[in-house]
Parts: structure tokens; sequence; C-alpha cells
């Protein structure tokens, strides 16, 4: 069973907030000009960031926060995101992988940007509500 796709705009502004948010000021997520210095196509949202998208995704998925029993990801493509007002789509969809007789939903999740997958081995486990 597929869960329903999510779609999240990146835009310079979000990695601006969350960097403030996270205290990561690392000029990779910032400035075109030192990402692509160190070998970055360009400015790149933070990896916790990506992975706090696909958190929101889950939890919408689960119906509530205290649903959701176990989340991981690994980190494989980075997002980049352009300077302009339209950023970039972060795309969240997610299979059930099974549920089992304790009430918890195993799920596959997957993450995308411009159709290129930037997480592997994303994986969610919820409990289902009574």
């Amino acid at each position: 069973m597929e869960l329903p796709t999510q779609t999240f705009q990146v835009t310079r502004a979000d990695l601006i907030r969350y960097a403030g948010a996270s205290g990561d000021f690392n000029p990779i997520h910032w400035s075109d000009r030192f990402a692509t210095k160190v070998g970055l196509p360009g400015v790149i949202a933070h990896g916790m960031f990506t992975m706090a998208l696909v958190g929101r995704a889950v939890t919408a998925w689960a119906g509530s926060p205290d649903a959701v029993v176990d989340f991981g990801v690994r980190f494989t493509r980075p997002v980049v995101v352009p300077d302009d007002d339209a950023g970039t789509e972060v795309v969240v969809s997610a299979v059930v992988r099974e549920v089992t007789e304790e009430g918890l939903t195993r799920l596959d999740v997957t993450a995308t940007c411009l159709g290129e997958k930037v997480l592997s081995q994303a994986r969610a486990t919820v409990r289902t509500r009574a």
C-alpha cells in the first residue's frame, strides 16, 4: 500500500531559519562561492533539515508525533537549493512494508529532489491508533 505523496518547497530563506535554529552556519548552506569551492554544485540544504521534512511527512501519515516509534535515514545526495524565490522541492513518498500483530506499521520511505533520491535506507515505524 502506498501512502499519499507529500511535497515540501525548500528555499534559501528556509535554510537561514534552520541555521539559526540549529546553530549550523556552515557556509555550504548559504554561500554559493564557498559551496562550489569545496566541490558542491551549489548551496545545499542541511541534511538534518531534509530528514526533518521526511519526519514531518511520517508524522502526518501517523496522525500524531507520539505515534512515531522509530525513524532513520542515510544521506545519499545533497538537496541543492537555488538562489531564487522558488527554491526546490523535496518529494516524500512511502509504502507500507509490514503491519505487525503488535499494532506497528513499518514504512519504507523515499525522498527525492529533481527526480533523484536524496536519502537511502529511509524507514519508519509508527504505532497504529487503537
